[in-house]
């Protein structure tokens, strides 16, 4: 378990932010739904409808943390299975009965093609190589299958995103201060959401890792985006 008030770097070497989330698994989902409003639960259902799952299909459930997203994923009657690599956090899903397994977005540890479709929920922005990590995503995903990725971007709006901005910044880990078992990480948080690539960025990269079919959906004013993609 991580130290009270460890955090990682925007380097993202994967066991500084592993140790990080180890830290904060305790009251993460809790903090979210604060930290966010209360929007996360909508930016959930959003993210199982542009999967558009269907009973039987199987799907990998990436940066799961306690299993929270998977829970909700496994409404459409698939398969899913929660997949991260702070074992922390898995531990503190436990009690939700899920499949889960510890493993890193770069070296998955599942076979060619074991999957109908992938999800990766705020977690695309922590892999090291988060391109690296989309590779190999397609790798775990059959031909025809889908992959949304669900991350925090750029509000579309210049003075939403100001004062988004400014809350990201100030307001926010003071929030955490209150709520979170390590606040420190939130810091973090605020740092690598100013640094991660906006809509259209994103979508190129996706489409540089051999994903075709690239759309994106704003969520929230641009604050959150949902990029679904196809595996050519």
């Amino acid at each position: 378990m991580a130290a009270h008030g460890s955090r990682a770097q925007l380097d993202k070497k994967p066991q500084d932010v592993a140790s990080m989330f180890d830290g904060v698994a305790k009251r993460y989902d809790i903090t979210n739904t604060v930290l966010s409003f209360g929007q996360d639960r909508g930016w959930r259902r959003a993210t199982r409808a542009a999967l558009d799952l269907r009973p039987g299909e199987t799907v990998l459930d990436l940066a799961a943390g306690t299993g929270v997203s998977t829970a909700e994923l496994g409404r459409s009657g698939a398969w899913c299975v929660a997949a991260d690599f702070s074992k922390g956090m898995l531990t503190a899903g436990l009690s939700r009965k899920l499949p889960m397994v510890a493993g890193d977005a770069m070296a998955l540890p599942f076979a060619d093609d074991a999957f109908d479709a992938a999800t990766i929920s705020f977690g695309l922005r922590n892999v090291a190589d988060h391109e690296a990590g989309l590779r190999e995503i397609r790798r775990v995903v059959r031909p025809g299958g889908r992959l949304v990725v669900c991350e925090f971007s750029t509000p579309v709006f210049p003075a939403f995103r100001t004062l988004y901005m400014e809350y990201l910044m100030k307001a926010l880990p003071a929030v955490a201060r209150a709520v979170s078992s390590n606040p420190d990480a939130y810091v973090y948080l605020a740092e690598s959401i100013r640094a991660w690539p906006d809509q259209a960025e994103l979508a190129r990269r996706l489409e540089k890792a051999g994903w075709s079919d690239v759309t994106w959906r704003n969520l929230t004013g641009g604050i959150v985006t949902l990029h679904r993609a196809v595996n050519s």
